[in-house]
This record gives structure tokens, sequence and C-alpha cells, in this order.
């Protein structure tokens, strides 16, 4: 098996590359994360998201815990190789592990004197039920 496309991305000093989940249809940003080579090979190879995790150090298939699975439509590298976008299909509509439909449910709100972040997604399943 070839995999010469794995280095055409710039992968940074940790041999880690940032990762946007984007949902196709609605194009919603659903999350961000990291993936290193074989996270990418194994999106590839499975039409499924396959992360890299920082903090447990290890590969985790999205969902894997929780069923909540992105399958993987396209993969588009941008323009300076060093982060890619993931167009998924988010299987039961969550894709943060609070229990929303998206990473990104807070909106910032107000000046820069007098600004806060405002939670504007509502929780759809308690995170609680989900990973025991």
């Amino acid at each position: 098996m070839t995999t010469h496309w794995l280095d055409k991305v710039r992968w940074d000093a940790n041999g880690l590359v940032p990762v946007i989940a984007q949902e196709v249809g609605s194009n919603d940003v659903l999350m961000f994360a990291w993936m290193n080579r074989e996270a990418l090979r194994l999106t590839v190879e499975h039409k499924r998201a396959v992360y890299f995790s920082r903090s447990r150090n290890k590969l985790w298939f999205k969902g894997e815990e929780s069923g909540h699975v992105q399958h993987l439509h396209e993969i588009r590298l941008d323009c300076d190789e060093d982060v890619v976008l993931l167009k998924v299909e988010q299987v039961s509509g969550m894709a943060c592990h609070t229990g929303r439909h998206a990473c990104f449910f807070q909106k910032f709100e107000g000046t820069a004197g007098d600004g806060e972040w405002v939670t504007v997604e509502p929780v759809l399943q308690d995170p609680t039920t989900i990973y025991k």
C-alpha cells in the first residue's frame, strides 16, 4: 500500500495536524481535533473520522464510546497544507462531548470592554448518559 499522499501534509513538530470537522449539508463546523499520520490514513481507509487524542496519547475513532460516529464524505487540505478539513455526516446529530450538536456553542456578545461568552446551543443529551 502506498501512502505518499500523507507526505504532502505539513505535520507539526509532534507529527500532528489540526483538523476541522464540518457537517455535510448544513456546513456547520462541528469540532476541532488533531490527527497524526495513522489517524488520517485510518480515516481514509474506514471512511470514518479517526482522531489523535493528545491528552490520552492515542488514536480514537469518533463515536467509539458515544455512538456519535462521523462518516467521511470528503477530505480537503488547506492552501498551506497544514490544516485538514473533514466533511462528515454526523450520526445522531451530536458531535460535542457536552451533548450538543457542535463544540462551538458559545457565542461572544458585547464589546471588548463588556463582552461575554453566551451559550447559544442546547444540550441534546446529558453527557453523563453518553460516557460512562
